[in-house]
Formats: C-alpha cells, structure tokens, sequence
C-alpha cells in the first residue's frame, strides 16, 4: 500500500512546506520524518528531480535505536527482524553548504512523497512542547566532524577540503540545539542557514535573518504551529559590522518573530565566539522595556573558545552543558 505524506501514520516536524500534493518539502536541517507501520518492511519514497551532487545525508531510526546515515534516494528500504508495529524517524542530517536552498530549483532539499508498506497504522500525535533554534551554521551543525579524512602523517589532503566534502563534516544532530532538545525533552523545529546574520545574506542564496524569517524558502510562508519557545543564536557571521549595525538588525529580527509568534517565550542566546554579547544584553534589556516583552537574554561569551569558529562534538556538547539547566530555568518560570 502506496501514502502520502499526509497519511494518519506520518509525522513531520520542522519547517515543511506542504502546498504541493505531490511531496513535502524541507531546506532546513534537523526536519524530521516519522512514519508507523505493522509488519517488517517499508519503503520510504523522494523526489530527487533537482538534488544537487554530492546528495544531502539523512539519519535513519527504528524504534528508537541507533542512528544509521546514508544519503538520500528515491527509495530507502527499512526491513525490521521481527513483525509488529514500528516507528521509523529520518532526520535531516546535513548536505553542502551552498547548495541552492532558497530559490528554486532546489537542490539541497528533501522532497518526502510517502511510504509503501502492507500496513500503516497511526502515529498519533507528539505532546511534548516545541522549541524553534533560530541560527546560523552553528546551529545546523556545520564542521563538526573535520578530523574524517587525514591521513597518517596528520596531514589534510587540498582536494578534500572543500564543499564536497561537507556531507562527512555536518551533523545537526550532535549540536547544543539538538542536545539541549534531547535532554529537556521539546520537540525541536531548526532554521539554521550557514554564514547568515542578521545584518547579511549566507551560503545557499538565504536572505538575512529577518528577511528570511517569516519563510520556508523563497515563495513558502511558514504553516508550523507557533513554538512554545523561540531561541536565537546570531552574531557569529555579524561579528565585521559594528555593534550598531548588529543590533539595530537584531532588534529587527525580534520584531519580525514576535510578530509571527505573539504567544512565544523567545531567549537570545549570544555568539558563542562572543562577538557583541554585552552589546545584545543591553538590547534585550531596552527592548523589554521599551515592547513589555519579556524576551530572556543568555550571555554565553566564555562557554568555549573562540576557534574554531565552529565548534567540533566536544564544544558543541560543553555549550548545552552550559545552557541546559539555564533554559530548563526558564521553562519552569
């Protein structure tokens, strides 16, 4: 039995868009799929018309085990040991950087048509609270995995740094965001786009910040439901313009997504490599005063060092170390 991604058994979380019959469609890593099946076999669908070379990488889950990678295709089989009811989750793990992810065509994107399985059961829905990242490269976990490729002498062949081989290099999976969902148990929605700012554009042709905000990609206004917590992590790509320039972007930002989400508890989080944190903490604090708005600021400058600029599976770890019991506070307030 052939479904749509609009079947009872499936389950998307994250910025979809969803206008098109034919697929769903994501530009953002960390956007999942979860799917339930009675049986051992299903066969999840995709559209790759437009996909750019060297395909993104997904994770694949069943039941809860271990996080299986392997690069998107038309078709990925899932064949279980044993015949019951099974839940699969496929993550968006990473891709190139600058893959086309905001015009059209699409090339660094996930096209979900459905599933083919004998029995599709409901999936029923996921009652934990959400949390939107809002960020840049950081975020959607670019350069966490560097060390894939040298050789014995430690040595880091040219023709491997590059693009190409960013797909080994990217996992949104291990990031503080990731983490920091995981271990308060929200269900986390991602809009993380590498070398965007508030104050400039980034790789994959995506607007600024706020510009891009309100969008799925070029031409697709987000449908998600509003967050129950909105968290913003800019400054890292705006740390060449002034202060000035930054927050008068950044204030623009906050106006742009509490306009969206007027019910939202929104926290900014400041540039790990600390570039204009005193400067953004005087901002929330005018802007909380001047709105009524009681948006949360976390100063996170000192958590790691500087460089690399993108933090590697150990930083990414001691920054949710850092903010977990931070974030949990003002959940509970």
């Amino acid at each position: 039995m052939r479904i749509s991604y609009t079947h009872e058994s499936i389950r998307l979380t994250g910025r979809w868009d969803m206008t098109d019959p034919r697929y769903a469609e994501t530009t953002t890593t960390g956007a999942y799929i979860e799917f339930a099946f009675e049986g051992t076999t299903a066969l999840a669908i995709f559209d790759l018309l437009t996909n750019e070379t060297p395909l993104l990488r997904l994770w694949m889950q069943v039941d809860g085990g271990a996080l299986t990678e392997t690069p998107i295709d038309r078709y990925l089989r899932i064949v279980t040991p044993t015949a019951g009811r099974h839940v699969v989750r496929i993550i968006y793990k990473g891709g190139v950087e600058n893959h086309r992810r905001w015009y059209r065509p699409l090339g660094g994107k996930v096209s979900f048509v459905g599933v083919q399985t004998e029995t599709p059961v409901a999936i029923g829905e996921d009652t934990r609270k959400t949390i939107e990242f809002v960020g840049d490269s950081i975020t959607e976990g670019v350069l966490i995995d560097v060390d894939y490729y040298k050789g014995v002498d430690g040595a880091e062949p040219v023709s491997y740094i590059n693009q190409h081989n960013r797909i080994y290099e990217d996992d949104v999976c291990a990031t503080y965001a990731w983490l920091t969902a995981q271990a308060l148990n929200l269900r986390p929605i991602f809009m993380g786009y590498g070398a965007v700012g508030t104050t400039r554009a980034g790789q994959g042709k995506v607007p600024a910040a706020p510009l891009a905000y309100p969008y799925n990609f070029d031409g697709s206004p987000i449908t998600r439901p509003q967050p129950d917590y909105i968290l913003i992590n800019h400054g890292a790509n705006d740390r060449a313009k002034t202060a000035e320039e930054y927050t008068a972007k950044y204030r623009e930002l906050l106006d742009v997504i509490r306009r969206r989400n007027p019910d939202s508890k929104i926290i900014s989080l400041s540039a790990f490599c600390g570039a204009h944190h005193k400067e953004l903490g005087e901002l929330i604090q005018a802007y909380n005063k001047e709105t009524g708005d009681s948006v949360a600021f976390i100063d996170s400058n000192g958590w790691i060092s500087p460089e690399p600029l993108h933090p590697l599976r150990d930083g990414h770890k001691t920054v949710a170390e850092h903010l977990i019991p931070l974030l949990e506070k003002i959940i509970q307030s």
